[in-house]
């Protein structure tokens, strides 16, 4: 199936995976869900939650090493998710930039 229908996706055609925590999936998103997107050969994997201590959104950005197979912390911001791989992206993450929304 493809198109608005597709649900599921091939792990090849995938560059980048975002997760983003809940209290019911936390631990699942932390661990489990990590291992099996690396072991899968996804490039790109960003964990995104709510900061504990002052409720600000966090993106914490992984990057795959193809031969562990696992992945390795290339960033954690607060304010502004700022990279350039896999693409270019600036954008305010701010607590009061995503209430405008």
């Amino acid at each position: 199936m493809t198109g608005l229908d597709q649900s599921r996706f091939e792990a090849a055609d995938v560059r980048l995976a975002v997760e983003v925590v809940s209290l019911e999936s936390e631990a699942r998103d932390h661990d489990t869900t990590p291992r099996k997107y690396a072991a899968a050969g996804i490039p790109h994997f960003w964990l995104v939650e709510m900061a504990r201590d002052d409720a600000q959104p966090v993106v914490r950005v992984y990057e795959a090493d193809p031969l562990s197979k696992t992945y390795a912390l290339t960033g954690i911001h607060r304010d502004r998710l700022k990279v350039s791989s896999p693409y270019e992206i600036d954008i305010d993450i701010s607590l009061s930039a995503l209430k405008k929304l």
